[in-house]
């Protein structure tokens, strides 16, 4: 009998397949991978907001102090033959008089023991010349005031705001610091008679630019911005929707139109520097309109605004689903009030998001704006769309390049300012869209 070679069944051992281990290998490979991208992406975010927060930790450290101001206590005597001498109480001599005698008569009488010239100069150099404004608008409101006493606190100079606010080390030696040693014992003695003290620092707020940086502000910068954002909104909203409109549901497509989307496209990224030189050649060269004027840089911002508007419009157009235009068509309605009632109001959210953005875009360029003449120093504040202004930006160019220490606390908190209001109308863009925006 035959026997047969049967091998004995091996039992509990796998079966190796080459192609499942190759299918696990390579996907614990793209496992890791993908973790090492996922790691990365979430490095990069948090370095980002490193630098960003390093960024807004160095505009806010040096600029927070802008927004105190040191006060001077100064007893003032409004003597009537330094003011008034022929007693006619004329508002036009009263404008005129020496006020600065004023506050020199009254520091004379604090500090009796000065007595040479060159300290006598230094002494009044501890006040501000905004004090004779001060002290000019207090007679030209009340007349009465003259011949008699009052305690006044005016804006002390930008030195002793500097050493107030610890900007100027006092162990420096006397040659290498604006303040004179004489100086810093006056200011000891002020602070020592409670003569000297920081408040909040209104006319940071509430006047225009100034080559004493303890009287310079930015209303002017804000008045002049609001002036021309308002030209730039008129002339860029309306023109930037109706031409949306017509490119996106009117016009027929042939290369006509596909040349202006390009041409539409290309110009949202052209240098804004490029639209300030059109401005310069076109409406100030052949117009002969008024240079430094917020209508001039409304035209300019609304050229280079247009295009970003026109696109969020026709983005905004185009996600309206057909099923609203063909459902106002078949109960009856034309074209025109298919757009009108039905499109548009459908739209509007995303064209005013896009137009906020294109105006917060707007209110953040300086480079357009220089090349039309709004870098000129302006101290009063415009009145209308005529007068001379200038913009936030373009304040803040101004002042970066000021060489005095107290410019660059103000640097730096109009810098804050600026982007308040970037993120205010970023912060409306999105909450437009969020409320009005309909999911389909």
């Amino acid at each position: 009998m035959n026997k047969l070679n049967i091998s004995p069944r091996v039992t509990g051992q796998p079966v190796s397949n080459k192609t499942s281990d190759l299918v696990k290998a390579s996907l614990a490979k793209r496992h890791a991978a993908e973790r090492r991208f996922k790691r990365y992406g979430i490095a990069a975010v948090l370095l980002s907001l490193t630098f960003l927060l390093l960024l807004f930790g160095s505009i806010f450290s040096k600029g927070y102090t802008a927004f105190q101001q040191t006060y001077m206590k100064l007893d003032i005597y409004f003597d009537a033959n330094i003011l008034d001498p022929l007693g006619q109480r004329d508002i036009k001599k009263l404008s005129g008089a020496d006020y600065n005698a004023l506050v020199k008569a009254t520091l004379r009488i604090q500090f009796p023991t000065v007595k040479n010239r060159s300290d006598k100069r230094a002494l009044y150099g501890l006040v501000s010349n905004g004090a004779n404004f001060m002290l000019r608008d207090m007679v030209l409101t009340d007349t009465s005031i003259i011949d008699h006493s009052k305690s006044i606190w005016v804006p002390a100079s930008d030195d002793v705001d500097m050493l107030i606010k610890g900007h100027i080390d006092r162990a420096v030696p006397e040659e290498n610091r604006r303040l004179k040693d004489n100086q810093i014992q006056w200011i000891d003695q002020l602070i020592a008679e409670n003569a000297l003290e920081k408040r909040f620092n209104s006319l940071f707020f509430t006047s225009g630019d100034s080559r004493d940086p303890e009287l310079a502000g930015i209303m002017g910068a804000l008045v002049g911005s609001c002036l021309t954002l308002l030209i730039t909104l008129l002339l860029s909203f309306p023109i930037g929707v109706a031409t949306a409109i017509y490119l996106e549901e009117f016009a027929p497509r042939n290369g006509w139109t596909d040349f202006i989307e390009v041409n539409i496209n290309n110009l949202a990224a052209v240098p804004s520097i490029i639209f300030g030189l059109l401005g310069l050649a076109v409406f100030i060269n052949f117009f002969e309109l008024p240079r430094s004027a917020p209508l001039i840089g409304g035209l300019v911002l609304a050229l280079m605004t247009l295009p970003t508007i026109i696109i969020a419009s026709r983005a905004a157009l185009r996600s309206v689903p057909p099923s609203i235009r063909e459902a106002a068509l078949g109960i009856g309605a034309s074209k025109m009030q298919t757009i009108f009632f039905h499109v548009l109001p459908l739209a509007m959210p995303g064209m005013l998001t896009g137009t906020i953005i294109g105006m917060a875009q707007a209110l953040g360029e300086s480079a357009p704006l220089l090349m039309i003449g709004m870098v000129a120093f302006i101290v009063d504040i415009p009145n209308g769309f005529f007068d001379p202004a200038t913009v936030l930006p373009v304040q803040i160019f101004l002042w970066a390049d000021s060489p005095e220490r107290a410019f660059v606390e103000r640097t730096s908190a109009a810098i804050m300012v600026l982007l308040l209001f970037l993120i205010a109308m970023n912060l409306i863009a999105v909450l437009l869209r969020k409320r009005f925006e309909r999911r389909w």
